[in-house]
């Protein structure tokens, strides 16, 4: 079988990394088959756009509130699910109207209860 050289431009910039965005577009459509230079093609450009993007385009963690109100949403439950995490239903009120900030009481019982991480759970917000 014969090999296929593969031309790949390291992503090193921005202009770099659009140009291999582009490139891995087409494989959406039409995913490439398996063992092929295509497909090394594909997962190599991917790996360099995730790594160029988590240097230079990194998504912020959610605020604690975002994280609880989209654990409570992946999990079924609902706000008032909360008054048996954080003791009360104007505590759960006051913390998701950001009156009242989360203690280290709540982290513990969040992360355990939801499985929110704690160092998203404790950020300022």
């Amino acid at each position: 079988m014969a090999r296929q050289n593969i031309e790949i431009e390291f992503v090193k910039h921005e202009a770099s990394y659009k140009r291999a965005l582009k490139r891995v577009a087409r494989f959406f459509d039409n995913p490439p088959k398996a063992g092929t230079a295509d497909d090394t093609e594909f997962g190599l450009l991917l790996l360099m756009c995730d790594r160029y993007e988590t240097e230079h385009h990194p998504v912020p963690p959610p605020d604690p509130v975002a994280a609880i109100e989209f654990a409570l949403d992946r999990s079924g439950l609902t706000t008032a699910d909360l008054q048996r995490v954080l003791g009360s239903r104007q505590r759960v009120h006051d913390i998701f109207h950001r009156k009242r900030r989360l203690s280290l009481e709540h982290v513990r019982a969040l992360h355990a209860e939801l499985g929110i991480p704690a160092d998203v759970l404790i950020q300022v917000y």
